[in-house]
């Protein structure tokens, strides 16, 4: 079953590069994916949208995702700015790079209709710098992803992390995604409960 991903960035926040390591993580089980990014103003700090499918198998489509099964928003500050949400349905998933909670971003009424197991925010830039050193969200919301989608196994996305990156900076960036992991764990435990 085809899923879409949409992440949604800012230029020099690897938000390509998160695309394209979820598609090896992807690949590495066996699954046909793809990622790509959105072309336009590659300018550092500037909005940037990459996707990435995933499925059992081929893919034939090459447009933009439109109707993405999942969102991730590695900079909260983009909320209030592009139309992030157009397209996605009320079982979407929606994880955001972000200490605060959806109500204190000020989306609360606009996620109402959507289920609450979906929606989860990480503060993955803080596990960044943390683990890496560096305000770069991309990995650890890969993590989160993980996690709260179940589309691909943490330890997929660790190998795809060990793929992209040479060994102290991969070993950095994989426990940011453990620990993204764990703790969208948590909370989605949290809100079962």
């Amino acid at each position: 079953m085809l899923f879409q991903v949409r992440i949604h960035g800012r230029g020099g926040q690897g938000v390509v590069s998160a695309a394209e390591m979820l598609s090896v993580a992807a690949f590495l089980e066996g699954k046909h994916a793809q990622a790509f990014p959105s072309f336009g103003s590659e300018r550092m700090g500037a909005p940037v949208m990459a996707f990435c499918r995933i499925d059992d198998k081929e893919i034939r489509l090459r447009e933009p995702v439109m109707h993405p099964d999942a969102l991730i928003i590695q900079d909260p500050t983009l909320l209030h700015q592009v139309d992030l949400f157009s397209g996605v349905s009320p079982d979407g998933y929606i994880l955001i790079n972000s200490t605060r909670s959806f109500d204190e971003l000020g989306i609360g009424d606009f996620v109402k209709g959507y289920r609450a197991e979906h929606l989860c925010t990480v503060p993955a830039t803080e596990l960044a710098l943390k683990h890496v050193g560096r305000p770069l969200p991309n990995v650890a919301l890969l993590g989160g992803f993980a996690a709260i989608s179940g589309r691909v196994q943490l330890d997929s996305v660790c190998a795809a992390i060990r793929d992209k990156f040479p060994p102290k900076i991969a070993e950095g960036n994989i426990a940011a995604a453990r620990e993204a992991y764990r703790f969208v764990q948590e909370e989605m435990e949290a809100s079962h409960a």
